[in-house]
């Protein structure tokens, strides 16, 4: 079984998938945290590293590569922006989390320990660069919900 987590930041998708492996008794892969932790091997911030993957497929291409070898594992919930996208076509259940922008500004104010101004600047230039990476590398529109099989608003249980 695979079942892929995907949303904007802030929306939960590392706790929801983390929850629902554990509920299900099988792995739970993040996509971010292996974006998170190229950007530390480099010492540079996520910022500069969303930056450089827009003129380097090769750092998103690394991403997907660890991604699919563990899908490809099975019995995993993998987490992921792009997760529903890239395991389309291999994955059992694709979820696609939403919330409010304040409620997802104030999870990212609090999980990088930064105020909301500045959570608020960080997301809209990520999210600004991965749009356009997104286009450019894969040729999709990441707001396309189109492939997903449930929509949740996690902003319900907040």
């Amino acid at each position: 079984m695979i079942i892929t987590v995907s949303g904007p930041h802030g929306t939960g998708k590392s706790t929801y998938a983390a929850q629902l492996a554990d509920a299900l008794r099988i792995r739970h892969v993040s996509a971010g945290t292996v974006f998170r932790r190229i950007a530390k091997e480099r010492k540079i911030s996520l910022e500069e590293l969303g930056e450089k993957a827009l003129e380097e497929p090769s750092i998103d291409k690394l991403v997907d590569e660890r991604t699919v070898a563990e899908a490809n594992k099975g019995n995993v919930v993998i987490d992921g922006q792009l997760a529903g996208w890239i395991l389309k076509d291999r994955s059992d259940l694709r979820i696609y989390l939403t919330a409010p922008e304040d409620v997802r500004l104030e999870r990212i104010s609090k999980r990088d320990k930064v105020s909301i101004k500045e959570a608020r600047a960080q997301t809209e230039q990520r999210e600004s660069v991965q749009r356009e990476r997104y286009l450019r590398h894969y040729g999709f529109q990441v707001e396309d919900r189109s492939i997903y099989h449930l929509i949740l608003d996690t902003s319900l249980g907040s």
